[in-house]
């Protein structure tokens, strides 16, 4: 998320931390290369001018110059300056109806992913007990309407759809009479994309605005167009006056300046976060969090989550219990790397841990993972709960099945043995149960 800011900031920390004592030259020339890494990533000249007067007044006091960590403490004043920009009145909630069904109207340009998005936010809130309807107002490109619908069956969401040449507004307030009749809340509209300088179009989504009274008038932005999508939110605000933004793409490594620029320009809050292209990968905006990964500090709340939502509580017990009683097996391996994936890339996980940030040049092999768990797959349920019981025969049919080789299978057998030994030290002096909760503590085999 914003990569290649984040580690621009870091080399600039890295250096200003790295002096036990700061001139007021020394601060100037690091608040200018903070400049010039905003202006790279795409973050709009008036919020940079800002950013650096704000930090350059609170860096330039005596009680930083005087600091015997002088370093350190215009790392909390680029935080502070930067938490100040993006939770400003940011509320990442939803707005509810007064009376149900809620409407949120999804807007933005076309190709901002909106479409994706509209079925990203309708699993999320499936997954805390809400009972979405997605309803396809894109009547002008009728492949929105297929994706939408494919999109629908996967996450078990109902699709509305009207007759071909309906037009938009008649396609949505029939979806609201269904959703009042069968208990759908909330309703989420999927609108067409459209230029902000198209009239027309956006006359449509004003009629929208009044048929549906909507709770939350929601923009879908490319977190990787920079200024356009504050130019283009900017636009869209005015004319409809957005309650929240969506930023997709926010995992790319472009300048991405999107997310300082848009809350601060706009005035309006951050919402949603896309953080993939799978539909689990869309995330409540949590700015603190975002400044924390920025900064190298890490983002052990949203790796926490994201552990929680793999493995319930009687999962990890279970896997505790076992880890206590040294009877883990291969199934129980197989489990925790599925877990794993569940949780995003390695990569993302790394960024995610207190100076994890410093890692990023090393080499992940995120393949390896796929490679052990092929291997795994390959192995019979019998075999994955008695690998003693794995010959010759076996480990030959395991490579061809899993399309890697005999090596590979032996290697993977011999790391399993191993971390059974480590597991039954660590049961004898008790942590086992607190990496319980840990999914994919067992390292995929290395070739």
């Amino acid at each position: 998320m914003l990569e290649a800011l984040g580690e621009r900031l870091q080399t600039i920390f890295r250096a200003l931390r790295g002096r036990g004592h700061l001139t007021e030259g020394e601060i100037r020339d690091g608040i200018r290369e903070i400049r010039l890494a905003l202006l790279e990533a795409d973050v709009h000249l008036d919020v940079v001018k800002e950013f650096t007067e704000a930090v350059r007044a609170r860096a330039g006091s005596e009680e930083i110059l005087r600091s015997l960590t002088p370093g350190q403490q215009i790392v909390k004043v680029v935080r502070d300056v930067m938490l100040e920009i993006l939770e400003q009145g940011a509320d990442a909630q939803l707005r509810h109806a007064s009376q149900p069904p809620t409407v949120i109207l999804m807007v933005g340009l076309q190709g901002s992913g909106k479409t994706t998005t509209c079925a990203k936010l309708a699993r999320l809130l499936r997954s805390q007990g809400r009972s979405p309807l997605l309803v396809a107002a894109d009547v002008r490109r009728p492949a929105a309407t297929t994706q939408l619908q494919t999109l629908g069956r996967q996450i078990e969401v109902p699709v509305a759809v009207g007759p071909e040449g309906t037009a938009a507004a008649d396609v949505c307030l029939e979806a609201l009479r269904q959703a009042r009749q069968v208990g759908r809340d909330p309703v989420i509209v999927d609108t067409a994309g459209r230029l902000h300088i198209d009239d027309d179009l956006m006359a449509e989504l004003d009629r929208l605005k009044a048929d549906l009274r909507p709770a939350e008038i929601l923009y879908v932005g490319d977190s990787m167009s920079g200024q356009d999508a504050v130019r283009s939110a900017s636009t869209f605000h005015a004319r409809l006056g957005l309650t929240g933004v969506v930023l997709t793409k926010m995992d790319g490594d472009a300048r991405g300046g999107a997310a300082l620029s848009i809350r601060k320009v706009t005035g309006v809050p951050i919402k949603f976060v896309g953080i993939g292209e799978h539909l689990e990968n869309l995330e409540p905006f949590h700015p603190d969090r975002l400044v924390s990964r920025l900064l190298g500090m890490g983002d052990v709340l949203t790796l926490i989550e994201k552990a929680e939502a793999t493995a319930t509580r009687e999962e990890a017990e279970t896997l505790a219990r076992r880890m206590k009683r040294q009877t883990l097996t291969l199934e129980d391996l197989a489990e925790q790397l599925d877990r794993v994936r569940k949780m995003g890339s390695l990569r993302d996980i790394l960024g995610m841990l207190p100076g994890g940030a410093a890692l990023g040049n090393m080499p992940v092999d995120e393949k390896e993972i796929g490679r052990t768990r092929a291997i795994l797959g390959s192995m019979t349920p019998r075999e994955r709960r008695h690998p003693e019981i794995i010959d010759g025969n076996r480990r030959l049919r395991i490579a061809r099945g899993s399309g890697t080789r005999v090596e590979d299978v032996n290697r993977l057998l011999k790391q399993f043995k191993q971390m059974q030994k480590m597991m039954k030290t660590l049961a004898r002096g008790g942590p086992a149960a607190r990496l319980a909760g840990l999914p994919g503590s067992a390292r995929p085999f290395r070739r």
